[in-house]
């Protein structure tokens, strides 16, 4: 199983950009999916997260500015981004907790390895 993200940039403030990541392998359900993002010398934020049937929940830093959604069929979710800041600047990452084979006793956590948004002002 991998997480591949996409869509990282470089964008002015105010500009919007859409990031996806991608769930591939072998996989039976998708559960939770999120995102995440990092910046040097802090730790990893979470950002944005979405069920299976598609509740989403955000960080105030991010309420009202990003969207987050996901399609099951494609095993992706997505981050859109709007209105960005120079204090969004960071490396964004996505999760998702898996159920790789029916038969398994439990789902798993996976990461992406991250892409880049660099926002300035």
């Amino acid at each position: 199983v991998q997480l591949q993200a996409s869509g990282g940039g470089l964008v002015q403030a105010g500009e919007s950009l859409r990031l996806s990541c991608a769930a591939t392998g072998e996989i039976f359900s998708v559960n939770f999916m999120a995102w995440y993002r990092q910046t040097p010398g802090k730790e990893r934020e979470l950002i944005a997260d979405i069920t299976r049937d598609g509740r989403p929940k955000y960080a105030d830093s991010v309420e009202g500015r990003f969207i987050i959604s996901r399609d099951n069929a494609k095993k992706v979710v997505y981050l859109q981004m709007n209105s960005l800041e120079p204090e969004d600047t960071a490396v964004y990452y996505c999760r998702a907790n898996i159920w790789v084979r029916p038969e398994d006793d439990r789902s798993e956590d996976y990461w992406g390895r991250g892409t880049q948004v660099t926002v300035s002002s």
